[in-house]
Formats: structure tokens, C-alpha cells, sequence
């Protein structure tokens, strides 16, 4: 089915589809109840060539602020006397396992490279690798889908998880990367997890992991430090940091994916690690909208973007054909610049990791409130008799576009 109509665009001109036909997976980083039971997930994948689906905990806090899709499913659970974490996971779980199902015939048509959905381990867990690694086997095993992808953050503490996770047999989604030192460890992390897999008797053709790279945060933050400089040098240079690093980051990509460490086992059937861009919707309104979905085109990556900035796409976005290879030197030449105007890219990397945990964290704090306030008018409606959801009202403002920013 074809979505000229929806965007605009004449017959052959379908930005969404010219995206795909580069050989970029389009997932979306929203998920709700509402959007599976009403189809209007299934509505994506046919008209807006969604592929993929991730979430986090701040996007199942608006789902859960925002309707009633979830209240006979608390109120059921509320009465069996089950636990505020308890409850969070088996909402989340199923969700993703539904939409799971959902994405399956596309997982079925790409050999198992798209068609995924990631579910994120506790983010209270970002420090402990030990307690990572145990959740992420017990999320697998609560979904219980070939297609999921457990998302594992690159902490320090994070990366020897990502390792041991993989070498279980368990597909993984990286994220929170920021900086190209990082992001090589995270290559090591996941070679290295698909050699123990391969050890241990796995069939690494099926593993598939993605390393999501954070895009707008790092304009947002350079950008800050660039204005507070206020020199003519330092302002030219606004807006040019996020897509510099991430064409950076492509280029290690090629380089440690085209060594033969990585040939061994490409040879075997393991698929690569592919980047993601993440964190694709604008946050300063002076951008082009599209800006993170049209600079970063190439073969061979995703791109996790929120409806809204898929909308843009579809309705203005100009695609160019590969906007990532052959630009390795100019954002060679943006990354000098800023270093030489006194930008400290290594401190905003740190920064930028530091306060991803951070959301991370504050992001589950309201998933948990979240619930739990629903848990509560559920007690509330069982105690006086009604059905417990007659006035939800919650605020939907920290929904869909907060969710975005939280994690991707």
C-alpha cells in the first residue's frame, strides 16, 4: 500500500521509500497498547515502512498515563495482590511480546535482521553487570520471542554484560553510546560475545545486535558550550557535532567490520553489529526537522526515530543518496574545529553518559509512579465498587515526546 497520499509526495517520490531503498532500516521509537490493538502499528509497517520498534520506560509511562488500554489488565493484577515491579514487567513484557508478533513476518522476510522490538533492562541496573545480565535472561525468557532485543546501556559495567548476554544465545541493542572511544569497546564487546556464543554452540546467524549511537544530545550539549564561547569562530560551528560524530563513528564501523577478526566470523554466518542512529528527533527548532534522518544515509544502518519526525520525513524530507561515505574528512575537519575553538569533546561525552544514566533513571522513577498510582485507583475502585477508571485524566505531556529524549 502506498502512502503518496499521506505524504504528499508524487509517485516515485515517496522520501520514506527512497530512505529504505538506500538501505536504511526505519524503526520506530514509540510503542503503546493503543497503537497494537488498534492497528495502527500494523498501519506503519505497511504505509510508513516501519521496520522495527524500540522502547523505554519513560514512553510505557505516557502509554500508561494516556487511556484506559491497561486497566482491566491492573485491575486483574491489583486483585491478585501483585507487586508494583512485578506488575511494570509483565505490562511491559507483553506489550512487547505483542508487538513482537506483530513485526514477525517482517523479522520472517529479512532473514531475522529487522522486524525487531528492544525492551530495555532497568536502568537502576546501568553500575552492576552482574544484575544485568541476570535480567536480560529473565526479559528474554518473560517474552519469549525470537525477534526481541534486549537493550543493554554502554556503562563501563555495562560492556563485559553485553558480552556474557550475547554469549547466551541473546540478541542484543547497545545503547547509550556517545563517544568513538566508547564505541569501539562496544565492538570489542560484542565480537567478543558472538565468539563465546559460537564457543558455547549457539547459532550466531541468528544473533543480531544493534549499537545505538546518540545523535541530537550531542548537538544539544556542544552547541550549549558553543554559545556560552559567543565567539564568531565558536557559532559557525553550531549544528555541525552530532552528525560529525556519528559519520566518525560509521568510518570506525567500516574499519573494525572489514578486519579480518570480523571476516572469521562473518565467514561462520554472524551478522555485524549495526549502527543505529538514535535520538533522531530535533531539539532545536532553528534545525531542519529531518536533519538526523537525511544527514545520516547509508547501507547497512537503522534509524530509530519518533512519529513525528517520520511524519517530516515523509511530508518534506529531501534524500540524497549516501549522505555518510566520502564525508569521513570533513567531519575529521568539525571535530578539529571545535577542539580548536576549546571545545573538551572527551568531558562531553563523559557529560553526556552520565546524564543518559540519569534519565535512565528518573525515567523508571515515573514508570513506577505511574503504575503505581494506577495500582491504586485500582484498590480504590475494587474497595468502593467501581471499575477504578473512571477519571483518569493523568497528564499525557510527559508521553511520546519526552519519551524520545529519554532515551533515544
Amino acid at each position: 500500500m502506498s502512502n503518496d497520499k499521506q505524504t504528499g509526495q508524487s509517485a516515485g517520490q515517496n522520501p520514506l521509500k527512497e530512505l529504505v531503498d538506500q538501505g536504511v532500516s526505519l524503526w520506530l521509537d514509540d510503542l503503546s497498547r493503543d497503537r497494537i490493538n488498534s492497528g495502527n502499528l500494523q498501519e506503519l509497517i505497511n504505509t510508513q515502512y516501519i521496520s522495527g520498534v524500540t522502547t523505554n520506560p519513560t514512553i510505557f509511562a505516557g502509554a500508561l498515563s494516556s487511556g484506559d488500554a491497561y486497566n482491566a489488565q491492573v485491575a486483574e493484577l491489583a486483585a491478585r495482590g501483585a507487586q508494583l515491579e512485578d506488575v511494570v514487567t509483565t505490562l511491559t513484557t507483553d506489550d512487547v511480546r505483542n508487538a513482537a508478533d506483530v513485526f514477525r513476518p517482517v523479522w520472517e522476510a529479512t532473514g531475522g535482521v529487522d522486524g525487531r522490538v528492544s525492551i530495555e533492562v532497568d536502568p537502576r541496573l546501568a553500575h552492576d553487570t552482574d544484575k544485568t545480565v541476570a535480567q536480560a535472561k529473565e526479559l528474554a525468557k518473560i517474552v519469549d520471542r525470537p525477534n526481541v532485543l534486549i537493550k543493554i546501556p554502554a556503562t563501563k559495567e555495562g560492556l563485559p554484560a553485553i558480552t556474557a548476554v550475547l554469549a547466551e544465545g541473546i540478541s542484543v541493542n547497545v545503547t547509550l553510546i556517545f563517544s568513538l572511544e566508547r564505541y569501539g569497546e562496544v565492538i570489542d564487546a560484542f565480537m567478543e560475545g558472538i565468539k563465546r556464543a559460537k564457543e558455547s554452540g549457539h547459532n550466531i546467524a541468528e544473533l543480531v545486535s544493534v549499537a545505538s549511537f546518540f545523535v541530537s544530545r550531542v548537538d544539544t550539549e556542544v552547541d550549549k558550550r558553543l554559545d556560552e564561547l559567543g565567539t564568531p569562530e565558536a557559532k559557525a560551528l553550531r549544528g555541525q557535532a552530532a552528525i560529525a560524530n556519528a559519520r566518525l563513528a560509521f568510518q570506525l564501523y567500516e574499519e573494525r567490520f572489514g578486519a579480518p577478526e570480523w571476516q572469521e566470523l562473518a565467514a561462520a554466518g554472524a551478522k555485524p553489529q549495526r549502527p543505529l542512529w538514535a535520538s533522531t528527533g530535533v531539539k532545536d527548532k532553528a534545525y531542519d526537522d529531518t536533519r538526523y534522518v537525511t544527514e545520516l544515509v547509508t547501507a547497512g544502518t537503522v534509524n530509530t526515530a519518533p512519529e513525528k519526525t517520520i511524519q517530516a520525513v515523509a511530508d518534506h524530507g529531501v534524500i540524497t543518496g549516501d549522505t555518510i561515505r566520502g564525508n569521513y574528512g570533513q567531519a575529521s575537519s568539525v571535530f578539529s574545529s571545535l577542539e580548536a575553538v576549546g571545545i573538551d569533546l572527551n568531558d562531553v561525552f563523559d557529560v553526556l553518559e552520565r546524564e543518559g544514566v540519569e534519565k535512565f533513571d528518573k525515567s523508571w522513577a515515573e514508570l513506577l509512579a505511574t503504575v503505581g498510582n494506577e495500582l491504586s485507583k485500582a484498590a480504590k475502585g475494587s474497595q468502593d465498587g467501581t471499575s477504578g477508571d473512571g477519571s483518569h485524566d493523568a497528564d499525557t505531556d510527559q508521553g511520546t515526546a519526552p519519551a524520545k529524549d529519554a532515551q533515544q
